[in-house]
């Protein structure tokens, strides 16, 4: 492994950028019920955030200071980044299929689509909160449970 430092700009850059990708992932995820949006574009735009870290910062930093793990490479295991996302996807779809089967035990069909109207909200005096967003919610960590899995095998070749 080489012992190489990213330029001052990209390190910057990434400050920057990584928290703007993260609010907009966040601002589609909350909208995919009513525009264009929802958990796929928002889990891709979150595992991208994560890559730029990786790419810049490396696997230590993201280990280390972001997840707040001892970094330890046993011969026969991936790296705590690789064993840690795979049970992101597994509650994703727990989570995605929860919401399918929860109007299934109200008499619903499959994924049938609920609103409810939170009013009386000091900043937003109305919010509306759909169930599709559980749906979202869902394929949200399936994306990024995903994605991150396999840029931690990737990363490991």
């Amino acid at each position: 492994m080489t012992d190489r430092q990213p330029t001052i700009i990209a390190r910057t850059v990434t400050r920057i950028v990584v928290p703007l990708i993260l609010v907009t992932a966040i601002a589609l995820l909350l909208q995919g019920h009513n525009l264009p949006g929802g958990g796929f574009i928002a889990g891709v735009l979150t595992a991208t955030a994560f890559a730029l870290t990786y790419i810049i910062y490396g696997l230590d930093y993201i280990e280390s200071e972001l997840l707040d793990q001892s970094v330890t490479y046993p011969d026969n295991l991936s790296s705590v980044m690789g064993r840690d996302f795979a049970p992101v996807f597994g509650v994703g779809l727990a989570i995605a299929a929860g919401g399918g089967l929860a109007a299934m035990a109200l008499g619903y069909p499959f994924l049938t689509q609920g609103v409810v109207f939170i009013e009386g909200l000091p900043l937003y005096h109305e919010l509306e909160v759909a169930s599709a967003l559980v749906f979202d919610l869902g394929v949200y960590f399936v994306v990024v449970g995903g994605i991150l899995t396999i840029l931690a095998v990737v990363g490991q070749e």
